[in-house]
């Protein structure tokens, strides 16, 4: 795609300087050479899109349309140039210049458009669908602030906006010729036509144009590059006109600029309040009519076909419950504006679009009241409402044996809309993200809707792109790889397999220990430059970070903290290998649990380290403001990757997955993909413990467990317990009460104490094992070796053979 060398990139970088910023290469800032950077991978992506495209027009390619809510795509700059094939002759030229290369990539901000593993994913997919050479594209919203911005002060989590557009973005590309207009509430008329179909038309609905602006996903070293679309919402040019301050109509009007633009305003607005859940509703519905009407206009474009051919042509993949009103969107389109009946409209709908499920959690299964779609989206509720009521006949006259269940089926129940309902009813494949995962849809979450439709349900465990996440966060470690099974892993991952034959080669033990004690100094840098805290790189590195969520219980990791602090005072000198715990993780809002976590998270942090008696043998770091730059920084140097969820709860995960890429081994529960991860690396290179999906669905069901029995039972656990609620790590006795209470009177939901004894002695075995160096670099290269096997490219394949035929 390119034909620099350093000399001549460094002439590039020059010349972009003098014409965009008027600088030399010796006055210029480290934004000002990122922006020149950028404007040059931009000058070799433009040509490359267009002619991707192109092609994708002349050949009539079946092309998949990737709707997400999130899409965390982190910075974009090493990734571009690295599948530009320019990363390291930038890194040199920049090294020639004088310049630290991770500087002047530090200057792009992190795109603030996803929070968790489910946008992450949504980046990873994208970049394996470009770098496999699909017809593929995302289509997400132009969030101009983020989740929130993490600050820690006196231990509280504190957000502050996270306003990622302040300055210019360089990879975006403004496309108003292809806005469209979306509209919301007014009332409904239907009109009967002589031929007897109905005429729809609107009067008093608020209009909102979605503006999109185009990011290009550039494969690797393939010169394909696709497209993700990110609407921005904004007014109409008729409505945008200028009012003086005197005119009537003046603040009225800067209301309505105000709630036009927060649509596109906030990734996640809390949904507390009645106004917020609107703002959500209005932001889901605004995604899938824009992406909607982009497909049918891009159809149209590529196509000289009925718009009944397009499941030939295309297919629509909905990322979670949140873009489930793409059924009622395009019924409404077919029926509507295009004039097919229901039955037509609907077999085109069901052979459009396939879902993915990412979840057990039935909080995370959205629901909305009746009221609110029937107010703004009034026609939207009427196609509900009619798919729900056919939906439900056909239950009762075709499966008599659900008959009973037709209340716990329906869409609309109980004045709620099921959208999860909506979206399996709706679709033509209903998948899951891991083995375990799927079965319990299959078999608890969704049993009746797989007695309706078996055919429908498929498993496809997540995956992470290797590229970025080995090639591109760990170049020390990918090196070595490539100097003892060659280059084509990069390519083809499952070829990682080949490392298997070096996992009792010495010297490549030896290499890979280097690499991970550079990438832990690394870390420790970055820790004792934002934290003043020093940590020991001879100890272990035990890394958890993800979302702060009672299920995923960061909470027993503390307590097992506190459980080692105690051990370590009790007697001072007991044998004991250093641990460094890190933590990384944003706690949503208004979920006071999960703050209180991080609360105590730091208070404990703040008594081991500075405990002289504990002499570097435990440290604890809180890093802030977790997003994928940190991961980045993190993931590389982790040694034991923390995966301790309550069995069943925990869909798929994709950061066991990328630790173990890069050598960690997994200490885990037997929940989401660890169990593959088991399945593949075998139980002497993984640490598992704890209940089982089983055991726990089972106490779920029929009781049993009484988490004050444990209290008592286990002296460990009633001295952790009372340190908790009696002031030992926090200022005043009755800091961490909330915590107390929930495990204590709330009967401990996550079953954090019943697996408290299995993790204190799985990291007991850590402990012993860590001490045999040869032994834990084995363990280390016999995951990477397996790893291949959770790169997204593999999850993609499966994707396009069995559901997507592309």
């Amino acid at each position: 795609m390119h034909n620099y060398d350093p000399a001549s990139f460094h002439t590039a970088i020059e010349g972009k300087l003098k014409r965009k910023h008027r600088t030399t290469l010796e006055e210029a800032t480290d934004k000002e050479i990122y922006y020149s950077i950028a404007s040059i991978i931009q000058d070799l992506v433009m040509p490359k899109w267009f002619e991707t495209n192109q092609e994708i027009q002349q050949n009539k390619s079946k092309q998949v349309y990737y709707i997400s809510m999130e899409f965390l795509i982190g910075r974009l700059i090493e990734s571009n140039l690295q599948n530009c094939g320019l990363l390291d002759i930038c890194n040199q030229t920049l090294l020639d210049l004088g310049r630290r290369p991770e500087r002047i990539y530090e200057q792009e901000h992190d795109a603030a458009l996803g929070n968790g593993g489910l946008g992450r994913l949504a980046a990873c997919f994208l970049d394996s669908i470009a770098s496999l050479g699909y017809a593929g594209h995302g289509s997400g919203i132009r969030y101009r602030y983020g989740l929130f911005e993490q600050r820690i002060i006196h231990g509280n989590q504190v957000e502050l906006p996270d306003y990622w557009l302040k300055e210019e973005y360089p990879w975006e590309t403004r496309k108003p010729d292809e806005a469209v207009e979306i509209r919301f509430g007014g009332t409904v008329h239907e009109h009967k036509r002589r031929d007897g179909s109905l005429e729809i038309s609107y009067e008093n609905t608020d209009s909102v144009m979605a503006v999109p602006y185009d990011v290009p996903v550039l494969g690797y070293h393939n010169e394909v590059v696709n497209t993700l679309r990110l609407w921005s919402a904004e007014l109409s040019p008729a409505e945008n006109k200028g009012l003086s301050a005197s005119d009537q109509q003046y603040y009225h009007h800067l209301d309505h600029i105000h709630s036009i633009e927060q649509i596109s305003g906030f990734l996640y607005p809390d949904d507390s309040t009645f106004e917020g859940k609107e703002l959500r509703l209005k932001q889901q519905y605004f995604l899938v009519s824009a992406t909607i009407k982009n497909i049918i206009a891009n159809f149209r474009r590529n196509h000289d076909l009925p718009l009944s051919m397009m499941p030939e042509y295309t297919v629509i993949q909905i990322n979670d419950t949140h873009p489930s009103l793409a059924v009622p969107e395009l019924m409404r389109i077919l029926m509507d504006e295009e004039g097919y009946g229901w039955e037509k409209a609907w077999q085109i709908t069901t052979n459009l679009l396939a879902y993915t499920n990412h979840t057990t959690l039935s909080e995370a299964l959205e629901k909305w009241p009746v009221s609110m779609i029937q107010n703004l989206l009034p026609r939207l509720y009427m196609i509900i409402h009619e798919i729900n009521e056919r939906f439900c006949e056909q239950i009762y006259t075709t499966h008599p044996e659900l008959r009973d269940k037709i209340h716990e089926l329906a869409i609309i129940s109980y004045e709620q809309i099921h959208m999860a309902h909506l979206a399996i009813v709706g679709s033509f494949s209903v998948n899951g993200v891991a083995k375990i995962h799927t079965e319990i849809l299959k078999n608890k979450e969704m049993k009746n809707f797989y007695t309706l439709y078996p055919k429908k349900f498929n498993n496809k465990t997540n995956g992470i792109t290797h590229r970025r996440w080995l090639q591109q966060v760990n170049p020390c470690l990918a090196s070595k790889i490539t100097d003892v099974i060659g280059p084509r892993w990069v390519h083809e991952p499952h070829k990682l397999m080949n490392l298997l034959r070096y996992t009792n080669d010495a010297p490549f033990l030896e290499t890979m220990k280097d690499c991970k004690q550079h990438s832990k100094h690394l870390l420790a840098k970055y820790v004792y430059e934002q934290q003043g805290v020093k940590l020991n790189t001879d100890s272990i590195f035990d890394v958890q970070i993800k979302r702060l969520h009672e299920y995923k219980r960061q909470l027993m990791n503390v307590f097992h903290i506190i459980y080692l602090y105690n051990e370590l005072k009790d007697n001072p000198n007991m044998d004991i290998t250093p641990r460094t715990f890190i933590f990384a993780a944003k706690a949503a809002p208004s979920y006071h649990l999960a703050k209180e976590v991080i609360k105590l998270i730091h208070h404990v942090a703040s008594v081991v380290n500075n405990d002289p008696d504990i002499k570097d043998k435990l440290k604890v770091v809180f890093l802030e403001n977790y997003n994928v730059s940190l991961a980045e920084k993190i993931i590389p140097a982790a040694e034991v990757s923390e995966q301790i969820s309550t069995a069943s709860k925990e869909a798929s995960g994709t950061g066991n997955m990328k630790m173990m890429m890069n050598g960690a081994i997994t200490c885990g529960t037997l929940d989401g993909a660890n169990i593959e991860i088991r399945d593949f690396v075998g139980d002497d290179n993984i640490f598992i413990f704890g209940l089982t999906a089983e055991q726990v669905l089972d106490y779920y069901a029929h009781g049993g467990y009484d988490a004050k029995s444990i209290y008592h039972a286990d002296v460990r656990v009633k001295r952790v317990l009372d340190q908790l609620n009696g002031g030992v790590f926090g200022s005043q006795e009755i800091e961490f009460k909330d915590l107390f209470y929930n495990i204590m009177y709330h009967n401990d939901p996550f079953f954090v104490l019943k697996d408290f004894g299995p993790y204190v002695e799985t990291h007991e075995m850590i402990d012993r094992a860590y001490r045999d160096q040869n032994h834990w670099q084995r363990m280390a290269a016999t995951n990477i070796a397996h790893s291949g096997k959770f790169s997204s490219d593999r999850t993609i394949m499966e994707y396009v053979s069995d559901i997507w035929k592309l």
